[in-house]
């Protein structure tokens, strides 16, 4: 029976609470500048299994186009919303002439750099309650979601309050005289940090989080709330999920800021070996949170695959542990493959969606690491383009293309993969490097290929390989037998002989 304002999208209750709590919707002359929030959808990198701040990356790249993009762009007479801005005076600025000539510059610095931390506890304490005031609690009081799927999206939230206002406290009740200055902090934050650790099962959840938030934005009203929040002042023209990843940007900032504190802390200041020790903790946190998040994201994405052969089922998938990188790429045919490294396994895939649920469609059989062959091309080298098509055009000359293969002569298989630049094709070729310089040293295995005819070994390759690209990667169709896949194959590849030999 509640009412929601139609010029916030909140109930009039959790604005009374916003209010009381103490969000002030001020403007000031100095604002920092807003952070601009964009869709990676068609920046398919790899992301880099090696530090939380690539975390982010990988989860704006699940992102498709935001609804509420769509409903503001139609709408019509729609004048820009002021947003909320915030506070961020410097530590000087609140000196008079007098007390700003009792420091020496570098003192100076140093307060400014502790203030910086005091000030961003103080706007990540806001936010997470914002988070829970503005976007939960009014979700869950309208039944646009249930109180499962939000305890889904939103995690243990509200348990982080209480540890940032922790050190909020200990910062304020540290600041010394008029002037605010603190004296000693190290030690403070040495105690502070084991905190963080509760932070492992929060970025571990996240991608699950963000895939289930982005399936419910195709609600209407999931859609239309959201929408009025973004448009309301105190989003700051953030959407929910920039509120959601807050505290794990918050968490690769520590170390930036720590180590900003120590340049400006004088030799013979006794914070020179505290500050030092905590880089060193917040970092081993970041390690550990790092190798958990990874863990739980290479095995999100093992639960999506979907095989149509049993016998694509390497008995390695069950040893892989991380998922070095992952993106999209494009194969010889032009067909559009999401490939995956994982530790132990690269596996081509298709993305299709089986009863509403996106998944991995195998493509081929996944080749181990340790069987990988790895080719740099240069432009020009390859052809790319589909047989038909090839047909008329003669191909296109291909740029920032490198070929994959399988030492393994039961594999028998190449592939030929194309990247959307020089920069993201070095960034695969450093993963897949990476990769095989950690496998362990084996028996070497020979190329099916002999140096008498290694033209006619990789013609036949190629064709099989070209047959299999052109299937509807749209469809995803129940296993096929291994004698039907078998007679299929044969066909393809008479057939394609047959269209060789015509010149068609």
């Amino acid at each position: 029976g509640s009412s929601v304002c139609p010029h916030s999208g909140l109930l009039p209750e959790t604005l009374r609470q916003i209010s009381e709590s103490g969000f002030r919707f001020t403007f000031n002359k100095r604002v920092r500048p807003l952070v601009k929030v964009t869709s990676l959808a068609n920046l398919m990198s790899p992301s880099k299994n090696g530090a939380v701040r690539r975390f982010g990356q990988t989860l704006q790249s699940m992102s498709s186009k935001s609804p509420g993009m769509s409903l503001r762009a139609s709408s019509k007479g729609a004048g820009p919303t002021p947003t909320k801005r915030r506070n961020s005076t410097l530590w000087s600025e609140s000196l008079d002439v007098h007390q700003k000539s009792t420091f020496s510059t570098k003192e100076i610095k140093r307060q400014e750099a502790i203030h910086e931390l005091y000030r961003g506890e103080q706007d990540l304490i806001e936010d997470l309650q914002m988070a829970r005031k503005a976007y939960h609690d009014p979700m869950l009081k309208l039944s646009i979601m249930t109180e499962e799927e939000l305890a889904h999206i939103f995690g243990e939230l509200d348990t982080y309050i209480p540890l940032h206002e922790d050190l909020y406290a200990k910062l304020t009740e540290s600041a010394a005289g008029p002037s605010g200055i603190v004296g000693q902090i190290g030690q403070i934050i040495i105690d502070w940090l084991p905190g963080l650790n509760s932070y492992k099962v929060y970025c571990s959840h996240q991608l699950a989080a963000k895939a289930l938030l982005d399936q419910k934005k195709q609600d209407k009203r999931v859609q239309d709330f959201l929408q009025r929040c973004l448009e309301s002042p105190f989003s700051r023209k953030l959407d929910l999920w920039s509120f959601l990843d807050i505290p794990r940007s918050r968490l690769v900032k520590y170390p930036l800021l720590f180590r900003e504190i120590l340049r400006h802390t004088p030799a013979e200041h006794p914070d020179i070996a505290s500050l030092e020790k905590a880089i060193a903790i917040i970092q081993g946190i970041l390690s550990d949170i790092n190798v958990q998040k990874g863990e739980s994201e290479c095995q999100y994405y093992i639960d999506k695959l979907e095989y149509l052969d049993d016998r694509q089922r390497d008995p390695l998938i069950d040893s892989c542990k991380s998922l070095s990188c992952h993106g999209e790429l494009r194969n010889k045919s032009g067909s559009k493959l999401h490939v995956f490294l994982f530790s132990e396994l690269l596996v081509l895939t298709r993305p299709v969606t089986r009863n509403e649920r996106s998944c991995f469609q195998v493509y081929r059989q996944p080749i181990p690491v340790r069987d990988l062959a790895l080719e740099d091309l240069q432009d020009g080298d390859a052809r790319m383009g589909g047989s038909f098509r090839g047909a008329f055009t003669n191909g296109e000359k291909a740029k920032n293309v490198f070929r994959v293969s399988s030492l393994d002569p039961s594999h028998g298989q190449s592939h030929t993969l194309q990247v959307n630049d020089v920069y993201h094709k070095q960034q695969w070729l450093n993963c897949l490097r990476g990769a095989m310089a950690l496998q362990p040293a084996g028996p070497p295995r020979v190329r099916t290929e002999t140096t008498a005819g290694p033209v006619s070994s990789r013609r036949r390759s190629s064709t099989v390989s070209l047959d299999n690209e052109e299937a509807d990667e749209n469809h995803c169709p129940d296993a096929v037998a291994p004698s039907q896949s078998k007679t299929r194959l044969e066909k393809r590849f008479r057939g394609s002989l047959r269209r060789k030999e015509t010149g068609v």
